[in-house]
């Protein structure tokens, strides 16, 4: 796993304004991410965050709320990048570090899973990255439709993005699992 980039995408405060952060599907989130982090920490392998900007409030570079989340306590050898897309490779120059580093695999973690932390995997899988995308280590929301007020459920998009992903971009997995393979122990997929 030597060649391998923890991306921390999104985490940030923006998704905590209104009753978003409350109506949350996974509610370990924090804990999953904490545990992959402290580990890619401890094996001095590369990390990388990504703070996602546009016109919509909290979002904006000058709000309160953008900011990553406190939990987890960014150092400052470690990048953060500013995206103004959906994947966090086409506003940023991230394939050019990862190529510099020799990075060939990656692990997928962030907000909100099936909008930036998907299409972030289905770029990466194209670009030719191996992808490990940490179902538990996502968030996301329910979404409601506005033309008809039907509400897809978290648990819904979480199958769904599991269904999409798996075998076609990206290795679904869990934060423990992968944990315990970086320290080389047995894995389990999700």
């Amino acid at each position: 796993m030597n060649n391998t980039a923890l991306l921390l995408i999104d985490i940030q405060d923006s998704f905590k304004l209104g009753e978003r952060w409350e109506r949350r599907g996974n509610r370990d989130f924090e804990k999953n991410v904490s545990i992959l982090l402290d580990h890619w920490r401890h094996a001095g392998l590369p990390r990388f965050f990504f703070l996602h900007t546009d016109p919509d409030p909290g979002f904006r570079k000058g709000d309160p709320e953008f900011r990553l989340m406190d939990f987890m306590e960014r150092r400052g050898d470690e990048p953060l990048l500013v995206k103004n897309t959906r994947n966090a490779f086409t506003s940023t120059d991230l394939q050019q570090r990862l190529d510099k580093l020799g990075i060939r695999r990656l692990v997928m973690t962030g907000i909100q899973m099936e909008q930036c932390v998907e299409t972030t995997t289905r770029v990466a899988a194209d670009l030719g990255y191996e992808v490990d995308f940490v179902l538990d280590a996502t968030q996301t929301f329910p979404i409601r439709n506005q033309a008809t007020g039907e509400e897809i459920s978290t648990d819904a998009l979480v199958e769904r993005t599991q269904y999409v992903l798996r075998d076609r971009f990206a290795r679904i997995v869990r934060a423990r699992d992968l944990a315990g393979e970086l320290t080389g122990g047995i894995r389990s997929i999700a």
